[in-house]
């Protein structure tokens, strides 16, 4: 049941929103927080170098604060803001989907979870044939030309 609720798409959305909601409230008034976002969703540009890219785990804690929190902004459903990596302190500008973020942070305590971040979507079929083709019982049902 919990994990039909967590892949269901209006559950997800309305998590989405509440995500949204918490983190503009968190910037009116100013408040410095965290992101625990699920790694393989989030775009780097530039794209970080791979010894600094292979080195996030699959969860990252991303923390706004000072230049980086005054970067951040909420645009097209993304979370937006720039960060140095490492200890050259590499620049990019990260972009998190906010369905991908799994908690907010605010001094060191979660306010906001989403389960269904941490959960690998499963791929849709892109038609028909292919739903039932992924069954491989069903390929008997094919008609074989000869």
């Amino acid at each position: 049941m919990l994990y039909d609720l967590l892949q269901d798409e209006e559950f997800a959305i309305l998590l989405k929103n509440h995500a949204t909601d918490v983190m503009l409230y968190l910037f009116e008034k100013n408040e410095e927080f965290g992101v625990l976002v699920n790694t393989q969703m989030v775009s780097f540009d530039p794209m970080l170098p791979d010894e600094l890219y292979q080195k996030l785990p699959e969860f990252t804690l991303f923390l706004l604060a000072n230049y980086t929190y005054e970067s951040a902004h909420i645009e097209n459903g993304n979370l937006i803001f720039e960060a140095g990596f490492g200890p050259e302190n590499f620049g990019s500008v990260v972009t998190v989907p906010i369905e991908a973020i799994l908690q907010i942070i605010v001094d060191e305590t979660p306010i906001f979870v989403n389960l269904s971040a941490s959960l690998k979507k499963k791929a849709q079929p892109k038609n028909s044939m292919e739903a039932l083709l992924s069954n491989p019982e069903n390929r008997k049902f094919l008609k074989k030309e000869e």
